[in-house]
């Protein structure tokens, strides 16, 4: 909205400096002009006074039709956005809680292991992370959902 404003602003002033031109070349001719110099500044106020005018009408008129329509469009949340936040909340939940029962499982194995034999400690430490990355996987998949509401 600021660019629409702001363009007209800039025509605006282009025709402004349009008029001036021509009236100021109208000035610069032989005495041979009808109108006085008062009379000629006067056409110029007024030319500047409409413009200006004219212009202010035409960016409030578009302010107020674009609220309206703003107004008018917001968006409506779907009906089916409430399922899909209970999809994302399932989504991770479920995740998070089979990731939980996975490490609890697998650390509970690696720290059996590793108390047996030490050098198993790396391949112990990857277990437990993939058993974690399940709990990321159902939030990725909350955040997809998420997305598309």
């Amino acid at each position: 909205m600021k660019k629409k404003i702001l363009v007209r602003v800039l025509v605006t002033m282009m025709v402004l400096v349009g008029i001036l031109i021509t009236t100021s070349s109208a000035t610069s001719k032989p005495k041979t002009s009808t109108y006085t110099e008062e009379e000629m500044q006067e056409i110029i106020n007024q030319s500047v006074d409409s413009a200006v005018t004219k212009v202010v009408t035409d960016m409030k008129a578009q302010e107020a039709s674009e609220e309206v329509t703003t107004a008018e469009e917001e968006p409506k949340e779907p009906k089916s956005a409430g399922v899909a936040y209970i999809a994302a909340a399932l989504a991770t939940g479920i995740a998070c809680i089979g990731s939980g029962i996975a490490v609890a499982v697998v650390a509970s194995s690696a720290v059996g292991a590793v108390s047996e034999n030490p050098s198993l400690l790396g391949k112990t430490i990857i277990f437990a992370g993939l058993a974690e990355g399940i709990a990321i996987y159902g939030l990725i998949i909350a955040i997809m959902i998420l997305n598309k509401v």
